[in-house]
């Protein structure tokens, strides 16, 4: 397809981005403006723009050092651990729940306390709140089942 005058002009503008940013000699760079304003045809100003960058080349972006002590910066919200929540409230239900939930609560609360060391999540507090909960409604019922096992042995 023949090529217009515009097309021209965009390719020599191509070419003078291209000498302005060091990619083409000054020799070059005249060769190839005198060729693109004689090109005939689209394949020809392809030709001699194909090798250069068709537009802006994205810069990485500059990262200024904030204008205040780190001390008087905002600080981030922390994620609290969603499995310190887990075990914090099905420690909180076992007595509701006659002890059912006491084994979740101590799973969870041990897992959570291992991720929160491992990301520094909120939470810990909770995490630990759930295992005591957790290990007391246990050992509750275990002293429960002692003492009626206890009660039902013979007495000799």
């Amino acid at each position: 397809m023949r090529a217009s005058h515009a097309d021209r002009e965009r390719a020599v503008d191509v070419l003078k981005a291209g000498f302005a940013e060091g990619r083409l000699s000054q020799d070059e760079y005249e060769q190839r403006v005198a060729r693109a304003y004689q090109s005939l045809t689209y394949a020809d100003l392809q030709l001699l723009v194909g090798d250069l960058p068709q537009g802006p080349v994205p810069q990485q972006p500059m990262v200024l050092p904030p204008m205040v002590p780190p001390t008087f910066l905002p600080v981030p919200p922390q994620r609290t651990n969603p499995s310190a929540t887990g075990a914090m409230v099905c420690g909180l239900l076992t007595p509701l729940t006659w002890g059912v939930t006491a084994v979740p609560a101590v799973i969870l609360g041990h897992k959570a306390r291992t991720e929160i060391r491992r990301t520094g999540e909120r939470g810990d507090g909770m995490a630990l709140t759930g295992v005591v909960l957790g290990w007391l409604a246990i050992g509750g019922w275990c002293l429960v089942m002692l003492v009626t096992l206890l009660a039902l042995l013979p007495k000799t």
